[in-house]
């Protein structure tokens, strides 16, 4: 299996390293997979806080939407935000989860 490096960005909706660590496991890496899925979720907070066109060092905007897509589908989505809302244990959270929703 190949091994996708994850590139980081630099933007304020980007996961924070602890931030991956906690939800990391529900995306493991599949062997058709061409971006890390890391960089994905990144793609779709930043267009979650900005509704506008993903930057260039992010993966191209109709593989981001698919991601997003699947996800929500599944509930994936909503799990990891659920991680990330209780590791906050804050109403603040509970607020930003129901924007990410």
């Amino acid at each position: 299996m190949k091994v996708i490096e994850y590139t980081p960005t630099n933007y304020p909706s980007d996961l924070t390293d602890g931030q991956w660590e906690l939800i990391e496991q529900y995306f493991p890496q599949g062997q058709h997979s061409e971006h890390h899925k890391r960089s994905l979720i990144n793609a779709v907070l930043y267009l979650k806080d900005n509704g506008r066109a993903i930057p260039h060092d992010y993966p191209p905007w109709s593989t981001v939407h698919s991601f997003y897509f699947r996800a929500r589908i599944s509930g994936l989505w909503d799990r990891i935000l659920d991680v990330l809302v209780k590791k906050n244990g804050s109403k603040q959270g509970e607020a930003k989860r129901q924007a990410m929703a």
